[in-house]
């Protein structure tokens, strides 16, 4: 039989289990309001037009052929360097390669990771927001937004450890348009704090294709960068770059 002390002890464990719970409750559906937003984006930018496709296009000096099937992938990244030396960088499910000439190089642990995130750096943009769909992605819906007199749905991206790739721990921000859905801004830190504006929207093959407008964070500052939506507004963020691809081509795999 309770009596009215073992309620009293019991009470507080209950209050903590419900505030647990209400965390739980509050994170789902964080989670599931970031996952239709991110799925509405995609939907936007091209949905099904992704799947079993080869995306060509030149980055700077580069070439890339970027080839997707069944979760299968092949990214290809070809140049060549100041002696004419043809160059040629491999990413697939089950890693890198490199050759020079044709010729296969062996590479050391850093050099894997150096390649890999060469390659899949570049590709991962063209492929936005479509990426934001892997197993790996766990989202998170942080507010709204106004830019540039726009509306904005704001969602945090981290990566989970398995499958997240190499630098699994980046975080990453993105601003969906309330109502085109478009992905029209992201922010990174990783590697240097970076905000990027879409421009040049174009569609091949049924997929929408941006370039960027780099503006550059200070390395010094602590501000997260989910907080470069106003530091951009406020003229805080100086330009770094364009990013930008040409000779775009997509055509059906087999």
């Amino acid at each position: 039989m309770f009596t009215e002390s073992s309620i009293n002890s019991f009470m507080p464990r209950i209050c903590l289990l419900f505030c647990f719970l209400c965390v739980v409750l509050v994170a789902c559906q964080q989670e599931h309001d970031a996952r239709q937003i991110i799925q509405k984006a995609i939907d936007a930018h091209g949905g099904e037009a992704y799947e079993n496709k080869r995306i060509e296009f030149d980055f700077r000096t580069f070439h890339l052929v970027l080839e997707q099937q069944g979760g299968r992938f092949r990214y290809v990244r070809t140049h060549r360097d100041s002696s004419g030396t043809l160059i040629e960088e491999i990413l697939t499910n089950e890693g890198v390669t490199r050759s020079l000439n044709g010729k296969p190089q062996v590479l050391d642990t850093a050099q894997t990771k150096k390649y890999s995130n060469a390659v899949n750096s570049v590709a991962y943009f063209v492929l936005l927001p479509h990426k934001l769909n892997d197993q790996a992605v766990m989202a998170d819906y942080v507010g709204e937004s106004a830019i540039d007199g726009q509306k904005y749905d704001k969602v945090r991206v981290r990566f989970q450890a398995e499958g997240g790739g190499n630098d699994y721990q980046d975080k990453f921000f993105y601003w969906f348009n309330q109502q085109t859905h478009t992905m029209d801004y992201l922010a990174y830190s990783e590697g240097g704090p970076r905000f990027r504006k879409a421009i040049n929207p174009q569609t091949v093959g049924g997929i929408r294709f941006q370039d960027y407008i780099n503006y550059k964070g200070d390395a010094d500052d602590t501000t997260s960068v989910g907080n470069y939506d106003r530091k951009y507004a406020a003229h805080q963020l100086p330009e770094l770059s364009r990013i930008e691809q040409t000779t775009i081509r997509v055509t059906a795999l087999p």
